[in-house]
């Protein structure tokens, strides 16, 4: 697999406070990564790293190929870069604050007015153009910062914590558009603490709990590793149903467990925690049904990123 962002055993101190010790990455290219923690974890400090902004104490990272020490403007030119506090010169009309970041990256005049456009049209702020920035709202100061990211059409997108502080209308405008975005052939690494964000958008996740990275890789393949039994719920129509459907997977191959949960809407269900694979879970459906049991549902329970988070972080606090 081809990697756009590398790091291996990145350390950084400040004094006597370690705030990375020893974080190692590997960013898919063209993936969107979540890069999750609690504020304190250490996810500012590895992009900081990452975008040239701080030097490492120790080890190594590399984005687009490039060393983030010994070729730091490479790596600029490959990536745009949003930190949590952006910053917006807002004395500037909205087509003239991209204007001057494109300038910045030495893009010939004659060709801003068509990207500023493109831009603009891209993040849907066409309609707010000649307004002044301080005019936005803090979602669409956050949409036009990420415009200006693009503005040197760069191959990685590092985002810190890009939905913070938005209303859920907003964060789910920014996610779309990362969404869109990785459409367009971008990586997208963007940390965050909003689970849910991490979890509708991306296809791979980097987990860093007090500097420290504790589980990393795509979604499917860390909730695989992570929930040691899959969670069958079957609902009949009552208690006694539902003491018959115990009593009859109890003694099944792969079930380990099988507990009558709290009615729901009048329904009695049963959990059933099952180790076995597709093909078992059909054959425990329709055992079930052979032996005469009025199956109202039968389903499994997605296991959702704050469950894992939980599971990985919980004790892991220093």
């Amino acid at each position: 697999m081809s990697y756009i962002i590398e790091t291996h055993d990145l350390k950084k101190s400040f004094g006597s406070f370690d705030a990375l010790r020893g974080v190692s990455l590997h960013v898919p290219a063209g993936s969107i990564y979540g890069f999750v923690g609690p504020n304190g974890a250490g996810k500012t400090t590895t992009m900081r790293i990452l975008t040239t902004l701080t030097r490492p104490s120790a080890g190594e990272a590399r984005v687009a190929g490039h060393s983030v020490l010994a070729d730091r403007r490479a790596v600029r030119r490959a990536i745009g870069y949003m930190p949590d506090e952006f910053g917006v010169y807002e004395d500037l009309r909205v087509w003239e604050y991209l204007d001057f970041f494109a300038a910045c990256y030495d893009i010939p005049e004659h060709d801003r007015r068509r990207l500023v456009g493109d831009l603009l049209e891209l993040v849907d702020l066409s309609h707010r153009r000649e307004d002044m920035v301080d005019k936005l709202s803090r979602g669409m100061k956050q949409r036009l910062s990420l415009a200006r990211t693009l503005a040197h059409d760069p191959q990685v997108l590092i985002l810190d914590e890009p939905a913070s502080g938005l209303d859920p209308r907003a964060r789910v405008e920014i996610r779309e558009l990362l969404g869109e975005l990785a459409k367009m052939g971008k990586t997208i690494f963007f940390s965050s603490h909003i689970l849910a964000d991490v979890e509708d958008i991306c296809s791979h996740i980097g987990i860093i709990e007090a500097g420290q990275i504790i589980m990393e890789g795509s979604i499917d393949e860390l909730k695989t590793q992570l929930m040691e039994t899959r969670e069958i719920v079957i609902t009949v129509r009552d208690n006694d149903t539902a003491e018959t459907v115990k009593t009859l997977v109890a003694g099944m191959a792969d079930v380990v467990q099988a507990e009558i949960l709290i009615p729901r809407a009048g329904r009695s269900r049963v959990r059933v925690d099952f180790t076995g694979n597709d093909d078992g879970i059909a054959a425990l459906n329709q055992a079930l049904i052979g032996a005469g049991v009025a199956v109202l549902g039968f389903q499994e329970e997605e296991k959702d990123l704050e469950t894992m988070f939980m599971r990985v972080t919980r004790g892991l606090v220093t």
